[in-house]
């Protein structure tokens, strides 16, 4: 198993977020993965374009005050992902 795979398998279950190329930002469980998606549980699409919020801003709200769930699952594609971490790794 490589070192991107182990990643991984250490994050299922917990709640993470990705940064996405795109002005989507997206925070949820991992449940799961495969080569081409992530798959999260109580999820947040948020479009950054619908807030005046910048994209860490958000990110730390949603670590003081909890996910504002808005999909039950979500499959994201690795492609798009520029970066992700557990939620809980961010710093305030």
């Amino acid at each position: 198993m490589n070192d991107l795979a182990e990643s991984l398998d250490l994050l299922i279950g917990r709640e993470v977020v990705l940064d996405t190329a795109s002005p989507y930002v997206i925070l949820g469980r991992l449940a799961n993965w495969n080569e081409q998606f992530l798959v999260l549980e109580q999820a947040d699409v948020h479009d950054l374009r619908d807030t005046s919020t910048t994209r860490e801003n958000y990110i730390v709200d949603s670590l003081r005050h909890g996910i504002r769930i808005n999909r039950r699952r979500v499959f994201v594609s690795r492609r798009d992902i520029v970066c992700f971490s557990a939620l809980d790794d961010v710093i305030c």
